[in-house]
């Protein structure tokens, strides 16, 4: 309580900091809606309306950006004059366009698929209904996320548009003078696997459907914890190294990072867990080299229309042919061109902790519910 309390306490006085200020005393503070793991995003309800505050993740003493929800901007006048710098946003979203196939394959387990309007790159997005309704017309391509085709978002008449914010991007150009309110799915810069999860809460109050991903989240929770609980009893932890170098860089999750997060709780060394990084690292292959050759397990994710193979990888380096994890066939892929670990995971942690105990630690005999990675051969 102490901690919900000081986290609160930090949330207002942002929200004073960065000028927003309500004329009506006696609902100022709201009923606020207990996060238990995000640490970006606050919501209050108010009456007629909520308000969210996503933290800048890249400078967190500011707002990143600040959201009004409410059933009908017509009811939104009088509220304008009294609030600053919001956003506001029509709930629920009827005609959405959605830049990223994790929000896609979220708003479609949440029931809300005919709400999705438009994508973006739709060749990375594997969900069989969403690419049938893009030749068929009914979902229009919105092209590359860096530079979408404007014209199509426009005849799309989209009610928002749910985007990824990087950090220093100078904003969304001429997407950003349409008009249309941008959600910035901020998620992925969460400080562990449930908090990114939790966001889910967010979306669902978006597309009118907020009890079912409460109790979508709940679910996730429950299962990830008895999970991690399961992990603590195992008695050696196998060291881990993952993915592999593209272009002479060989990038890697840090310490602090969800997937770091998620290594330990599956029980695993990981061997850059002592890096504080919450994000990727970009190593040299002679540094990774070093530590890599020794690890007992080694996880690929990779994108290509067969699977890869263990010449393959001997062919790019023969020194991995001497990787530990090489020699005694621990070695296990995870092909996105037909996996949907990217539409699934980064809100089904529990999911991908159950894949991960299955090959880390099969002596807990733990089944998957989906194997994104298999055995490299």
């Amino acid at each position: 309580m102490k901690s919900e309390r000081l986290i609160l306490l930090f949330a207002v006085v942002l929200l004073t900091a960065c000028g927003f200020h309500k004329t009506d005393s006696s609902d100022e503070q709201g009923d606020t809606i207990p996060m238990k793991y995000a640490r970006n995003l606050t919501m209050v309800r108010h009456d007629g309306y909520t308000e969210v505050t996503i933290r800048n993740p890249w400078d967190t003493t500011t707002v990143l950006h600040r959201y009004i929800l409410l059933k009908d901007l017509k009811d939104s006048k009088d509220l304008k004059v009294s609030v600053k710098g919001a956003t506001f946003v029509s709930v629920p979203l009827r005609r959405a366009g959605v830049f990223t196939a994790v929000h896609c394959g979220l708003i479609k387990e949440l029931g809300k698929e005919p709400s999705i309007r438009g994508i973006c790159e739709i060749e990375y997005i594997n969900i069989p209904s969403v690419r049938k309704s893009v030749r068929e017309g009914r979902v229009a391509n919105f092209g590359n996320a860096m530079a979408p085709d404007i014209e199509a978002i426009m005849d799309a008449q989209t009610d928002g548009l749910l985007i990824s914010p990087f950090e220093n991007s100078g904003g969304y150009g001429r997407v950003e003078r349409l008009g249309i309110p941008i959600i910035e799915c901020a998620d992925y810069m969460e400080f562990s696997p449930l908090a990114r999860a939790e966001w889910m809460k967010f979306y669902g109050m978006l597309f009118g459907c907020y009890d079912r991903a409460d109790s979508l989240f709940a679910a996730v929770e429950s299962r990830y914890l008895a999970l991690k609980a399961q992990a603590t009893q195992v008695k050696e932890r196998p060291t881990l190294i993952v993915e592999k170098p593209y272009s002479g860089i060989w990038y890697v999750p840090g310490g602090n990072s969800s997937m770091g997060i998620l290594y330990r709780d599956a029980g695993a060394d990981y061997v850059f867990a002592a890096r504080p990084n919450s994000g990727s690292l970009p190593l040299s292959i002679e540094t990774v080299f070093e530590t890599a050759q020794s690890a007992d397990i080694w996880l690929i994710k990779y994108n290509q229309a067969t699977p890869l193979t263990l010449s393959e990888l001997k062919a790019d380096y023969p020194s991995f042919a001497h990787f530990r994890s090489f020699q005694s066939g621990r070695v296990y892929g995870c092909n996105q061109e037909t996996s949907r670990f990217y539409e699934e995971t980064p809100f089904h942690p529990d999911r991908l902790l159950a894949d991960l105990l299955r090959i880390i630690h099969p002596e807990l005999g733990i089944t998957a519910e989906k194997s994104y990675f298999c055995p490299v051969k």
